[in-house]
């Protein structure tokens, strides 16, 4: 019997690898993808995020390259780029990055003299993303409530007096909080100051926030109070026990 009082965890480590597989494959293609293309013929890009900005050079979703071609008018040269007319591969892969990311040139790598589909902050977060899978994965147990699956990661020991005094949802609001402050810290000072970050940072703070991410994904998936016969079966720290409140909330003793 698993710790949470199911006879195995097989899902939850399905889920997991499904996180980690989905988002290893897009942060390894964030490199791959640019090395698949002629050198120099993705960048400078300028985007908006949620936006489709460089589908076609000059029709729908030709944003980005209707702002390059006012600049080549001043002497820049910043050759349009249009996803759509790319290889399939490489054309998934940036129009993953086109609607989810600004694409700002000076946020974001280059390889092969080629700019990345996104900006090194979601390199940070998918990379989270990943490591939260892996994790999740290994550690992660259904315990009926997506909180409380959330917090099968931490070691039970620190989970005794937490479930004792029932201060599940203030831990678990913490860790979020925490894992979500540097992220957010550095965005808006950036955003409301004249304070610059830098990629390395961006990509260090994505880190931890994808990393939360992962596993709010992962025991969203996971957590399924059918698999047990009733509240009374959930394992949880310190022998406590879920007992179903009349107004049908459940609630640790």
């Amino acid at each position: 019997m698993e710790r949470n009082g199911l006879p195995d965890r097989m899902r939850e480590a399905k889920i997991g690898r499904w996180v980690l597989g989905v988002c290893g494959f897009l942060l390894v293609s964030f490199f791959l993808a640019p090395m698949t293309l002629d050198e120099g013929s993705v960048g400078p890009l300028q985007g908006r995020a949620n936006a489709i900005d460089y589908f076609s050079e000059d029709g729908f979703g030709s944003h980005g390259n209707q702002a390059t071609n006012e600049g080549a008018a001043d002497g820049q040269c910043c050759p349009a780029f249009a996803w759509s007319e790319v290889n399939f591969y490489a054309a998934i892969i940036y129009g993953f990055g086109d609607v989810n990311c600004h694409q700002k040139s000076e946020r974001s790598w280059e390889v092969n003299n080629n700019q990345l589909p996104v900006c090194t902050r979601d390199v940070g977060i998918f990379a989270g993303l990943f490591i939260g899978g892996v994790v999740f994965s290994r550690r992660g147990w259904n315990r009926w409530t997506v909180r409380d699956t959330c917090l099968s990661l931490l070691p039970e020991s620190m989970l005794h007096g937490v479930y004792a005094k029932n201060q599940r949802t203030m831990l678990w609001l913490a860790c979020g909080m925490l894992l979500c402050v540097p992220l957010i810290a550095d965005g808006f000072l950036q955003l409301l100051t004249s304070y610059e970050s830098t990629n390395l940072k961006r990509v260090l703070t994505g880190v931890p926030f994808g990393f939360g991410l992962g596993i709010l994904l992962c025991s969203m998936f996971a957590a399924r109070a059918e698999a047990f016969f009733g509240a009374g079966q959930v394992l949880l720290p310190g022998e406590a026990r879920f007992t179903l409140a009349r107004n049908g909330r459940q609630e640790s003793e």
